[in-house]
């Protein structure tokens, strides 16, 4: 059963009919990409995915805690923590992973550092990272300058209880900007292949439809879920100003 599971998950499900070429000293597509100093990851993807997966959770673990710490009315709140613990992942992942492709980039084929290692992991199923492509690495430099930090102040002012204001423009404006940001990353992705025949992704299906389709869609599903939350808590804010002004 698990062979049967782990073939079906590389097995070849799209682009297959892609001409071949001489196999270069990487695993990427397009085949003819050329990364001269790539060297192939020492981890195997098992010890790699604990590694960051317990990076992540002792980062939000502890910021979740630290937030019910200062603030023990959360305890009663999960709505806000799961909140809080999306924006702490999203700064954790915007400023720290992210970032570190922003400054390392051109070591990243080379290196076996972790998030290296991560990095060409994940390129497998979008070659646009490692290839050191022009508009992903504007765009991540952004991610990295405005929704890293304005995800980890959200999170500050959830976990405070105060400026509930000052909270849910935050999340609009970083909500906004996900999805924002989660449409253009696809939209570029289907414009490269369907009008330039350019293909980023191997064809297997672990790395297209669970890496490069699964790990992105939180990011277009989770921000209108908190859009929804914001709106609705601005509409109750102003009826009930409305209200007061009508007794006036």
């Amino acid at each position: 059963m698990a062979d049967a599971f782990f073939n079906l998950l590389f097995r070849k499900d799209r682009n297959s009919a892609q001409p071949p070429l001489p196999d270069p000293t990487h695993p990427y597509f397009p085949r003819n990409l050329s990364l001269p100093t790539y060297s192939p990851n020492t981890w195997t993807l098992p010890l790699i995915l604990s590694a960051f997966i317990s990076l992540i959770t002792l980062f939000v673990g502890s910021g979740l805690l630290l937030a019910r710490y200062k603030s023990p009315l959360l305890k009663n709140k999960l709505g806000d923590q799961f909140t809080i613990a999306w924006f702490l992942l999203c700064g954790f992942l915007h400023l720290f992973f992210e970032g570190y492709l922003v400054f390392f980039s051109e070591s990243i084929p080379s290196s076996q550092f972790i998030f290296s290692q991560l990095w060409k992991e994940y390129s497998l199923s979008d070659s646009r990272y490692i290839s050191r492509d022009p508009f992903m690495h504007c765009i991540e430099s952004l991610t990295f300058l405005i929704w890293g930090p304005l995800s980890l102040l959200t999170a500050y002012f959830i976990a405070s209880n105060k400026q509930q204001g000052t909270r849910h423009i935050l999340q609009i404006i970083v909500s906004v900007g996900h999805l924002y940001g989660v449409a253009l990353y696809y939209g570029t992705g289907w414009f490269s292949e369907r009008y330039e025949g350019k293909v980023y992704s191997r064809p297997e299906i672990m790395y297209f439809w669970v890496y490069y389709a699964g790990l992105n869609a939180p990011w277009g599903i989770v921000p209108v879920w908190l859009l929804w939350r914001s709106g609705k808590e601005v509409k109750r804010v102003f009826e009930v100003v409305d209200e007061e002004k009508k007794n006036e």
